[in-house]
């Protein structure tokens, strides 16, 4: 490890920069654009998925490897009605490098029912990987359904052998996967009329079988956690997912914020006649702080996307407040 930074390292370095920044000696990480964060080599990239199992996708412009973990054996009602599986009950696990390019970052999120929970934290505490959140994303999920984060430090091969032998005995393991169901004759682009909603959201979305997804990251901040930089492909972003149909969808979804924008954006939401459903964090030590609050609602598509919409309107606006610490 001696060419290795831990996490307990980077938090350390990150309270000390922090305190630094609270007596006025050193400028803010989020207003301070760091170096390009490493590549991963194609080498690297080939180890990952072969200690997977699984194909990923790579974000070029992020630098980040992608495995998504969707849970293609559940059934899911939300208020008794059938969801789809990619509306919200696919789990992911994302590596990139540090800045410095001395190690890399490993961070997850894993859907789970509550009985699989705890032994997945043993078995990712005795391979050394470290818990960050645990928490739900909806109301009304039958079954209920929680939400895992898990996060480490290493070499991308490491960290992916270590991810994969965490996951190795749970359903969620793309081994103990059955095949996604047949897919639907409608998909998202017939479902929903696309058009209407991206001039709405002001962003283009991603049709994933019956439902129509958007991510957008805060390019307004640099966020720095275990000395990578957090960006929307490793976690960082409010995203919007919609099911059902054009006249009666569901939507649910998530907002990256501030401290200071939290209730801001809860008051919007509510505006909007949309549920808050969960405030928590996902990661441990980045700087600036980012809380996360996840939303749902019912009705028409556009009335929906105009809410998230109004949501995404807040970030970067809100007043610092006089007892923050950022």
């Amino acid at each position: 490890m001696d060419t290795f930074f831990s996490r307990r390292s980077w938090l350390r370095l990150g309270g000390l920069i922090g305190s630094a920044q609270m007596l006025g000696l050193t400028p803010s990480l989020a207003t301070n654009a760091p170096a390009k964060t490493p590549a991963l080599t194609t080498e690297e990239i080939a180890a990952i998925e072969a200690a997977m199992g699984k194909k990923g996708t790579y974000n070029e412009g992020q630098a980040v490897h992608t495995t998504p973990l969707p849970r293609n054996d559940l059934k899911v009602t939300v208020k008794g009605e059938p969801v789809p599986i990619p509306f919200g009950f696919g789990g992911w696990a994302s590596i990139k490098k540090t800045l410095d390019g001395k190690s890399a970052v490993l961070m997850s999120d894993t859907v789970l029912l509550e009985d699989e929970v705890n032994p997945l934290i043993s078995a990712a505490h005795a391979n050394g990987l470290e818990i960050g959140a645990i928490h739900n994303h909806f109301f009304y999920e039958q079954p209920r359904i929680f939400y895992m984060h898990l996060h480490g430090m290493g070499t991308p091969q490491e960290l992916a052998k270590k991810f994969a032998s965490t996951i190795k005995d749970a359903k969620i393991s793309p081994a103990n996967q059955p095949a996604p169901a047949a897919p639907s004759v409608a998909t998202g682009k017939e479902l929903f009329d696309i058009p209407v909603l991206d001039q709405i959201v002001k962003y283009t979305g991603v049709v994933n079988g019956p439902t129509y997804k958007y991510t957008v990251g805060r390019d307004d901040l640099t966020v720095i956690a275990m000395g990578a930089e957090m960006t929307a492909a490793i976690g960082l972003n409010s995203w919007a997912s919609f099911a059902g149909s054009k006249d009666n969808a569901h939507i649910a979804g998530d907002i990256a914020m501030m401290e200071d924008e939290v209730n801001t954006v809860i008051k919007v939401l509510r505006a909007n006649n949309l549920e808050v459903v969960a405030l928590h964090n996902h990661m441990f030590g980045e700087n600036p702080r980012i809380i996360f609050l996840h939303y749902y609602g019912r009705g028409a598509a556009a009335r929906l996307a105009a809410g998230f919409r109004a949501a995404l309107d807040v970030l970067g606006k809100v007043p610092k407040s006089p007892h923050s610490t950022h």
